[in-house]
């Protein structure tokens, strides 16, 4: 052991000694134990790194990393990991009838939402023309963009709305309402500023001229006369069907994404007040 060094010795200074039991009282009274690199897997312990890799990569013991992104187990490869959560749907935001994935929660909502699961089921009372959404149907009348009731407008359905919600449940009370015209706005060359097309009102800039026209012919501009139910909210919009698209969102947890559709009638038609 002279020969060789042989001698047990401390695993942190260069003390040697003639028994492992005294190096180990050493080791004890000073802390002298060199940090141990375990086996991700066996019960295996190195004083070195690269000799705990060494092992791991022999003996095939690298714990798995990759999870599941539903249920608690894991997985080597990525692969290994998708081709269980493809065969149990266990994808977190994942549509199995689509077979699509999708990045977040929202996301797969919207898509479950669209007209490829819905269809298109909320129809026009005037054309018949069928849409997926109440915002959609109401983006319909208010643009007058309805061939069987050209008349109807932003305008006018506010005023039909307000004349059945004496409350303000979803319109906001003024002292007195403006008439705005359904004029149509029409941007020429000398909006463009030398790096787009601003709008005068709001200093957008836009791309196209066509982009700033319908900027220009949209409600980014008119009167906020609606407001979102929910007290806690109450955030205000301009059209109604911008305030039937929040509603929808659920944002602001006030009603359920179905229940906007049902409450599409109540505030549409009938006679009775608006109420939800």
């Amino acid at each position: 052991m002279d020969d060789y060094g042989h001698w047990p010795e401390c695993e942190v200074c260069p003390a040697t000694f003639r028994t492992q039991r005294a190096c180990n009282q050493h080791m004890n009274a000073r802390g002298h134990w060199a940090p141990r690199y375990e086996c991700e897997t066996c019960t295996s312990s190195f004083r070195l790194q690269s000799a705990a890799t060494k092992h791991m990569n022999a003996m095939k013991h690298w714990a798995p990393k990759v999870s599941c992104e539903t249920c608690n187990n894991k997985f080597q490869t990525q692969s290994a990991a998708d081709q269980h959560m493809k065969a149990l749907s266990h994808y977190r935001n994942y549509c199995k009838s689509c077979d699509r994935r999708f990045d977040n929660e929202n996301n797969l909502r919207m898509h479950l939402r669209s007209k490829i699961h819905r269809g298109r089921d909320v129809s026009c009372p005037f054309c018949k023309v069928g849409y997926t959404t109440a915002s959609g149907l109401s983006h319909h009348l208010e643009t007058s963009s309805c061939p069987n009731a050209p008349s109807l407008s932003r305008e006018t359905i506010y005023r039909m709305v307000r004349e059945r919600d004496p409350s303000g449940v979803i319109t906001n009370k003024q002292i007195g309402w403006v008439e705005e015209k359904n004029a149509t706005y029409s941007a020429n060359l000398r909006s463009w500023n030398g790096n787009g097309y601003e709008c005068y009102l709001c200093h957008r800039q836009f791309k196209s001229l066509p982009a700033l026209n319908q900027h220009l012919n949209s409600s980014a501009h008119k009167q906020q006369v609606y407001h979102c139910p929910n007290s806690g909210c109450a955030k205000p919009f301009a059209a109604l069907a911008g305030l039937f698209n929040h509603l929808e969102s659920e944002s602001c947890s006030f009603m359920r994404f179905e229940r906007v559709q049902q409450s599409l009638g109540n505030v549409l038609q009938g006679g009775r007040l608006i109420s939800f």
